[in-house]
């Protein structure tokens, strides 16, 4: 594995139109000609790749170091493929803020169209959310939740999440083939600079209470408040797994009884009901050590933390002549390969040779 650090500063703004224009016909033409060139399956692992990812944002000439070349190069992504997906056999859905919040239905609306069966593809989407919104608490809030799919049901997902305290994002990336267990070591990549303790409920060394919090959570409901009760009257050492707090057991009542009768074999079954969020798997893991005596892991999941310029003209302004130039070279050899001429497509493969691409 390599590693590495990637510097996400939150950083205020947009990109401006007439950049964004020309960031989503370049990233159009280099997605039309990797995909030739590999498959669209690849092109799932490219992005799932912090390296990579960060280097396409480099390329499309945003911001080399910020928090919103996640943001802005998916967007370009999901706005630059619009009506050639089916083409390509390769489907974005999700974004930011409220988008995110549509991913679901976006998948669902795809597969309807395509004949792709949905129900794995929204599971995992909203899985992947779940365990960077819940299962892992290391201080940063999801904001932004790309899904990246193609027809034969293999998929990732880039998400990002900001801590507004000390103002930097970590982005989270995700791989079908890279997860066996969604709530174990699922990540393919978690880049940020900050490294800190937090619950990590999705480590391997979590497996021992995970296995405790699916056994509590079989319990009557009337047994977990009342050991929830105990935790909140004893006096725990700072050394404690979980950041000590009052459990606010009248608003989890109704949580715990959902999970009971939801009767969860796995603690992935906790994850999936609606309606279970960090207080609760807080709650659980706090009582959970009470009991059984196992302690959550606190180990933080970061691994990994200019062709055309940049946005704020870091290393240097964004030439728009050559930025044109470029968008029309790609696009002329992906329009020469459709009707045989293959020609320049094979060209620009063949700098791979002398690690130009």
């Amino acid at each position: 594995m390599r590693t590495g650090v990637a510097y996400l500063p939150l950083h205020s703004g947009r990109a401006p139109a007439w950049l964004f224009q020309r960031m989503k016909l370049l990233a159009r033409e280099i997605v039309f000609i990797l995909i030739d060139a590999y498959g669209a399956e690849e092109m799932l692992h490219r992005l799932s790749d912090p390296f990579w990812f960060q280097a396409f944002g480099c390329v499309l000439g945003f911001d080399w170091h910020s928090s919103g070349v996640t943001t802005t190069v998916c967007g370009a992504l999901k706005e630059g493929l619009k009506g050639r997906e089916r083409e390509l056999g390769f489907y974005v859905a999700g974004g930011k803020g409220r988008t995110s919040r549509k991913t679901p239905e976006e998948i669902e609306t795809i597969c309807q169209q395509t004949s792709v069966d949905g129900a794995s593809l929204i599971y995992a989407s909203r899985m992947s959310a779940k365990v960077d919104s819940a299962a892992v608490q290391d201080g940063y809030q999801i904001y932004h939740h790309s899904f990246f799919f193609t027809k034969q049901g293999k998929w990732a997902v880039v998400q990002q999440g900001m801590n507004e305290d000390c103002r930097f994002a970590r982005r989270y990336h995700w791989l079908s083939r890279g997860v066996k267990d969604f709530v174990c070591e699922p990540h393919w990549a978690v880049c940020c600079d900050r490294r800190k303790e937090g619950l990590n409920l999705v480590a391997e060394e979590s497996a021992p209470c995970r296995q405790a919090i699916t056994e509590i959570s079989n319990e009557k409901p009337e047994f977990v408040l009342r050991e929830g009760e105990r935790v909140n009257r004893l006096y725990l050492p700072s050394s404690h797994s979980v950041p000590q707090e009052t459990i606010r057991l009248e608003r989890l009542e109704k949580i715990f009884l959902r999970i009971y009768e939801q009767a969860p074999a796995r603690f992935e079954d906790i994850l999936a009901v609606p309606g279970v969020g960090p207080k609760t798997l807080r709650s659980l893991s706090l009582i959970s050590e009470l009991i059984h005596g196992v302690k959550p892991s606190l180990r933080d999941p970061t691994r990994f933390s200019f062709a055309h310029g940049g946005k704020d003209g870091h290393p240097y302004p964004v030439d728009g002549k050559t930025y044109d130039q470029t968008i029309r070279i790609l696009g002329n050899a992906v329009e020469k390969a459709k009707i045989g001429d293959r020609e320049k497509i094979d060209a620009i493969r063949r700098l791979k040779e002398f690690g130009v691409v």
